[in-house]
C-alpha cells in the first residue's frame, strides 16, 4: 500500500533503546516540509514545532509524542567460537528468542538465536523455559563486532491478508501517525516529540515534556491486542478492526477524564469507531509526561497490533486510519481553559 510507504521504512530502520539515529533521520526528512522548526535536543528527541494557524487566536500548546525506539538487545560478550553473549533492552519474551534472526551492529550482521538442541536436553530444560544467559547468537564467525553493539530482530514488512505485518509497530505505527498529524493545520500550537528511550524507561519523554512545557500531553502508540480465542472468557485488551484505543490508566499513568471524555465526544459526533483498551496494562510517555513541571493532563491513544515486542506484529489499517482521523478532529477542537473541555 503506497499510503504507508513511510510505515515500511520505519519499519525497516533499525533502532533500539539509545541508538535511533536511523528512525530520527526518516522522521526528520517526512517532517521537515509540514512543520515551522525541527531540532534534536541533548538527548536524542527530534521536536517538531508547528504554529497555529494565522487566524487562531488560541494559546493552546500541545505536546504529542511518539516513541522511536524499539526492543531488542545488546552484545554483552563475544566468544572465540563465533557466538555471541547477549542482553535484552526492553521488555523482550524469552520464549520467542530460540531460532530468531537478528541483525548485529552497524553493519547489519545476520545471526540466529540458539540453544541447546532438543535431544541434549535434559527433560527438566525441555519443561522449562530457557534463560536468556543460557542462549547465544551463531554469526558463522563474522569479526567486528564488538560489546554495546545493537541488535534487532530481522527488519520486516509485508501484507498478510487485509491485516498490515510489520517488526517494531511498537512505537513505529506511534511515529507515522504524528508525522501524518503534522501535515494538517490546526488553531493551536502542535508540537510533535519523536522520543528516545521509552522501552527503557519513558527517559526522552521527561526530558522533552520539561523543555515543552504544554498545556496538554498525548502519547501515541501501538498497544497490545490481545483478542485471538481463549479457553477462559476473558476481554481484551484491545482488538484490531475496532478503532483506535483510548487509555483511562495503565502501569504508568492516569488518563485525564476530561481529555478522554473529548476524545470520546469527538469520535461519536464524527461517526468514528473507537475502545477503551482494557485497564492497568502496559505503559506509555504520558507515565513522564503527565508529571513534569506541575502537572500536565494527558493521555494516551493507541493504534491496537497483535504480537507486539515480537519479531513482526498485525495491524488493521483501518485502525490506523480511524486513529489520524480522530486524533486531527480532536485537535481541531481543544481550547485553552480546562474547564471547557
Amino acid at each position: 500500500m503506497e499510503e504507508y510507504k513511510l510505515l515500511e521504512q520505519l519499519c525497516l530502520a533499525r533502532g533500539v533503546a539509545g541508538q535511533e539515529g536511523a528512525v530520527r533521520q526518516i522522521l526528520r526528512e517526512a517532517v521537515a516540509d509540514h512543520v515551522d522548526s525541527v531540532e534534536t535536543d541533548h538527548l536524542g528527541n527530534l521536536i517538531a514545532r508547528k504554529r497555529p494557524t494565522d487566524d487562531s487566536d488560541n494559546l493552546l500548546r500541545v505536546m504529542i509524542a511518539a516513541h522511536m525506539d524499539e526492543v531488542g538487545f545488546m552484545v554483552v560478550k563475544t566468544n572465540d567460537n563465533g557466538t555471541l553473549k547477549f542482553r535484552s533492552v526492553g521488555g523482550v519474551d524469552v520464549r520467542l528468542l530460540p531460532g530468531k534472526r537478528v541483525r548485529i551492529g552497524e553493519k547489519a550482521i545476520p545471526g540466529v538465536i540458539l540453544q541447546k538442541p532438543t535431544h541434549l536436553q535434559s527433560s527438566g530444560d525441555r519443561s522449562g523455559v530457557a534463560e536468556i544467559d543460557n542462549l547465544v547468537i551463531d554469526i558463522g564467525g563474522a569479526n567486528g563486532i564488538k560489546p554495546g553493539d545493537m541488535i534487532t530482530f530481522e527488519p520486516s514488512y509485508g501484507q498478510v491478508g487485509r491485516l498490515l505485518k510489520g517488526k517494531a509497530f511498537d512505537d513505529r505505527v506511534g511515529c507515522f501517525v504524528l508525522v501524518e498529524l503534522l501535515k494538517r493545520d490546526y488553531p493551536c500550537e502542535i508540537v510533535g516529540v519523536f522520543t528516545v528511550q521509552e522501552e527503557i524507561g519513558l527517559r526522552g519523554a521527561r526530558v522533552a515534556a520539561y523543555a515543552v512545557d504544554p498545556h496538554i500531553g498525548f502519547a501515541l502508540e501501538g498497544t497490545i491486542a490481545d483478542d485471538l480465542p481463549k479457553e477462559k472468557d476473558e476481554s481484551p485488551t484491545t482488538q484490531l478492526g475496532k478503532g483506535p484505543a483510548l487509555s483511562i490508566m495503565d502501569r504508568s499513568a492516569y488518563a485525564d477524564r476530561r481529555l478522554v471524555q473529548h476524545l470520546i465526544r469527538t469520535a461519536e459526533e464524527n461517526g468514528i469507531p473507537w475502545q477503551l483498551k482494557q485497564p492497568g496494562v502496559g505503559g506509555t510517555d504520558i507515565g513522564t509526561i503527565h508529571m513534569a513541571r506541575a502537572g500536565i493532563p494527558s493521555m494516551a491513544v493507541s493504534v491496537p497490533c497483535r504480537y507486539i515486542h515480537a519479531p513482526a506484529a498485525l495491524l488493521d489499517p483501518q485502525d490506523l486510519a480511524h486513529t489520524i482521523e480522530l486524533m486531527a478532529k480532536a485537535l481541531g477542537t481543544l481550547r485553552v481553559g480546562i474547564g471547557d473541555w
